[in-house]
C-alpha cells in the first residue's frame, strides 16, 4: 500500500510537472527579451517557488524565499522546460500501453480476434510478459524524470558549492577560535576558584597547624575541618576540570551526582539507548553542570529538571528550571557552553522569560 501510494505521488508529481512545463514555455518565449527586468524576474522566482514546492523541495533551503533574483531561475525554468516535457511523453507511452491492454484483454476476454490474433496461450503469454517489461521500463521512466528533475533544483537553484565549502570554512574557524576562547575562559575561572578559595583555605590550614604547633592543642580540630573543606574544593575544582567518573559511570551516573551536589532538587532522565562518543558526553555534562549551577546561583530555582534523549542522529539535552528568568545566551557561562557546542556541530538555545522558567536546549550530533 505504501509503495503504491508513492508511485502515485511520483506519477501525479510528473503528469504536473509536465503541465508546468507547458506553461514554463508559455512564459519564457515571450519574457525571454526581458529577461534583464525585475518584473520577469520575480515572476520566474516565483514559478521556481512552485517548481520547488512540487517536487517537495524547501524553497528557503534553495534560496527563493528573499525576495531578490538573480536570473537563475530563469535559467532553470528554460533548462527544465525539456525535462518537463520529455515526462509527458513518458506519460503518453504509459496511456498507450494502457490502452491497448485494456483494448486486448477486453476482445480476448470474449474469445473475440484482434487484428486477426486470436486468443491463443502463446500469444497471451507473448503479451503478457512484453507489457509487464515495458510496463517497469515505463515506471522507471517517470521515477528518473521526477530524480532529474529534483537533481536539477538542487543544482540550479541551490547555493554554489564554492560558497557553500567558504561559508563552512568559516564557520569551522568561528567555531575554533570559540572553543580557544571558551578554554581560556575554563582556566582563567580555574585558576580564580584555586587562589581565592583553596589556597586561602591551605594558608588558614597552615596557620592553624602552626599555632597548634606552638602549645594550642585544641586547634586541631580547627584544622581538621580545614582540611576536609579544602579537600572538598579541590574534589570540585577536579570535577570542573574534567568529570573523572564520566569515563567508568557514563553519563546518566555522571549527571546524577550534579544533582547529587546541587543545592537545590534536580531530577535527572537519561534515556540513551546506546552511549554516545566521549566528546558528546563531555559537551552534554557541563551544558548540564553549568545550566544547574546557573540555576542554583542566579534564578533562584527551587526545582531543575534535567533530560537527556537521543533524537534520529542528535542526542538531545534539555535543562528547564523554574527560576526567575531573565537568562541570556551571551551571559559569560553560557556563551562559553554554546561555544562548546557549536565546536561539535551542535545547536545551542536559550528560552528564559523574564519570570521564567528558564529552558536551555543543546542538541549534539552522534552518528
Amino acid at each position: 500500500m505504501r509503495l503504491a501510494a508513492e508511485g502515485l505521488r511520483l506519477l501525479g508529481a510528473v503528469t504536473l510537472g509536465t503541465v508546468t512545463a507547458l506553461l514554463d514555455l508559455i512564459f519564457l518565449l515571450p519574457a525571454l527579451p526581458f529577461a534583464g527586468r525585475p518584473a520577469v524576474r520575480a515572476a520566474a522566482r516565483r514559478l521556481a517557488v512552485l517548481e520547488a514546492r512540487r517536487l517537495r523541495l524547501d524553497p528557503a533551503a534553495l534560496g527563493l524565499d528573499t525576495g531578490r533574483s538573480d536570473g537563475r531561475e530563469l535559467r532553470y525554468l528554460a533548462t527544465r522546460a525539456p525535462v518537463g516535457v520529455l515526462g509527458g511523453l513518458v506519460l503518453t507511452l504509459l496511456v498507450i500501453g494502457t490502452g491497448v491492454a485494456v483494448m486486448l484483454a477486453w476482445f480476448w476476454g470474449r474469445g473475440l480476434p484482434i487484428d486477426g490474433m486470436w486468443p491463443t496461450v502463446p500469444l497471451i503469454a507473448y503479451a503478457c510478459l512484453a507489457g509487464l517489461v515495458l510496463l517497469f521500463l515505463n515506471l522507471s521512466g517517470i521515477a528518473g524524470v521526477h530524480a532529474l528533475e529534483r537533481r536539477l533544483a538542487i543544482r540550479m537553484l541551490g547555493p554554489d558549492p564554492t560558497e557553500v565549502l567558504r561559508h563552512r570554512i568559516a564557520e569551522l574557524a568561528e567555531s575554533r577560535a570559540g572553543v580557544v576562547a571558551a578554554v581560556d575562559a575554563e582556566r582563567r575561572r580555574i585558576e580564580r576558584d584555586l587562589h581565592d578559595g583553596l589556597q586561602q583555605r591551605l594558608v588558614a590550614l597552615s596557620m592553624l597547624v602552626g599555632r597548634a604547633r606552638r602549645g594550642r592543642p585544641e586547634l586541631l580540630e580547627q584544622a581538621h575541618e580545614q582540611a576536609q573543606q579544602a579537600l572538598a574544593e579541590l574534589r570540585e575544582v577536579a570535577w570542573r576540570v574534567y568529570p573523572s567518573g564520566l569515563d567508568s559511570l557514563g553519563l546518566g551516573e555522571a549527571l546524577a551526582g550534579v544533582a547529587e551536589r546541587s543545592s537545590v532538587p534536580v531530577k535527572v532522565v537519561c534515556e540513551l539507548p546506546v552511549r554516545p562518543p566521549m566528546a558528546v558526553e563531555t559537551v552534554a555534562y557541563f551544558v548540564v553542570s553549568e545550566a544547574v549551577t546557573n540555576a542554583a546561583k542566579h534564578a533562584r530555582a527551587t526545582a531543575v529538571t534535567v533530560e537527556v534523549c537521543e533524537r534520529d542522529t542528535m542526542v538531545v539535552v534539555c535543562v528547564q528550571d523554574d527560576g526567575v528568568g531573565g537568562a541570556s545566551a551571551a551571559g559569560g557561562g553560557l556563551s562559553g557552553l554554546a561555544r562548546r557546542v557549536a565546536a561539535l556541530d551542535g545547536t545551542f538555545t536559550v528560552t528564559s522569560p523574564p519570570g521564567g522558567p528558564t529552558t536551555i536546549v543543546a542538541e549534539l550530533p552522534c552518528g
